[in-house]
């Protein structure tokens, strides 16, 4: 199976994108803290998976690429989506759980709201997993949290003050797309890959949708996958998202991305960024070596898109490795370094001339 392999960098100048609360152990009540993890060396701070999968899922429904999102329903305590992947994107790619309650409560409010006419009918528990798998987003470096204290002073009295923490870090995370599992769905009876119970398998056949019946799966038609998976591709880099954002400013649209079409799940790219003090640097011999070894596993050329004005010194270097003598030269031609928007188009068209990597 093909698999789209990335890895991303985010410049985190002075920000606080992803907030735990008050501040354990702190003396000021009004004192909020960022998501660290504690190590020996220092904080890592971090961005959690879920929050970067929902900066994800929101650019895209607001964005320009026709994104069809699910209605989300609730009820007392829970709250799911339509679990349609027929008909919504984000069921497709991001996947989901359903599973309604039976209790007399639930299916009172499911009724008071009309959900029970909205929603696509459910015969049994439908889940699926996410064709998207992301990483936490975690500092390449440990870094010095800054405490900043404030006041609100807009009235008579005294101020009322407050504390928040914020870091200065660059942010590294992976992300891997399945291309066949996206825009297919399962009926098999079991956890994860019961995707469609029989109302959505009827839908899916009143669709005309490819029956693969030796998987116990159905198929959108190729230029509908590919559709969803551009967009994906597209909304990615221009993310937008992340806590604090009045007070820091921050563009967590990748700086640099690294991409390419592999064949297997396992990430090639997890190495190939080190940190030289708080500041991330290129690993060319981990590149190399990555290159080297999985060179039967790589579908595609290696597309990387790089901010210019971001880590300049570090570019230079890897555009000298490729150079004629360098250390990458033997894969002149198979490396693109463009901008990340360039790089997710440019990647976007290569699916299209190769039908078979969605196979």
């Amino acid at each position: 199976m093909s698999f789209i392999t990335g890895l991303l960098l985010i410049d985190a100048p002075a920000s606080a994108l992803n907030n735990l609360g008050n501040v354990p152990g702190s003396m000021a009540e009004n004192a909020v803290g960022v998501k660290v993890i504690s190590t020996r060396e220092g904080s890592y701070p971090y961005v959690s998976a879920q929050a970067f999968r929902y900066w994800w899922r929101t650019t895209l429904e607001q964005g320009h690429w026709g994104w069809k999102a699910a209605p989300v329903f609730r009820e007392t305590k829970i709250a799911y989506t339509d679990a349609n992947p027929i008909l919504y994107w984000d069921d497709d790619l991001f996947g989901y759980m359903r599973a309604p309650s039976q209790r007399a409560e639930a299916v009172s409010d499911r009724e008071a709201t009309g959900l029970v006419a909205a929603a696509t009918p459910t015969a049994k528990a439908v889940t699926r997993l996410s064709p998207l798998r992301v990483s936490t987003l975690v500092s390449v470096a440990p870094v010095r949290l800054v405490n900043d204290f404030g006041t609100m002073s807009r009235h008579e009295g005294n101020p009322v003050p407050h504390e928040h923490q914020f870091y200065r870090a660059t942010l590294q995370g992976l992300f891997s797309l399945d291309l066949h599992a996206a825009g297919t769905f399962s009926y098999a009876d079991r956890t994860g890959y019961l995707n469609l119970d029989e109302p959505r398998r009827k839908l899916a056949e009143q669709m005309g949708l490819e029956h693969l019946a030796e998987e116990k799966s159905y198929r959108l038609p190729l230029k509908e996958r590919l559709q969803r998976v551009r967009a994906l591709l597209e909304g990615l880099a221009e993310l937008s998202g992340g806590a604090k954002q009045t007070l820091h400013y921050t563009d967590v649209s990748p700086d640099i991305l690294v991409m390419a079409v592999t064949r297997g799940g396992n990430h090639m790219f997890g190495h190939i960024i080190a940190a030289q003090g708080e500041r991330a640097v290129l690993n060319l011999p981990a590149l190399q070596e990555t290159l080297d070894v999985h060179r039967d596993d790589l579908l595609s050329d290696v597309f990387i898109g790089w901010v210019r004005g971001y880590l300049d010194a570090e570019r230079e270097r890897l555009e000298q490795a490729l150079a004629e003598g360098g250390a990458l030269a033997p894969w002149h031609g198979r490396i693109h370094i463009m901008h990340p928007r360039e790089a997710c188009l440019q990647l976007s068209r290569e699916l299209e001339t190769h039908p078979d990597w969605l196979k």
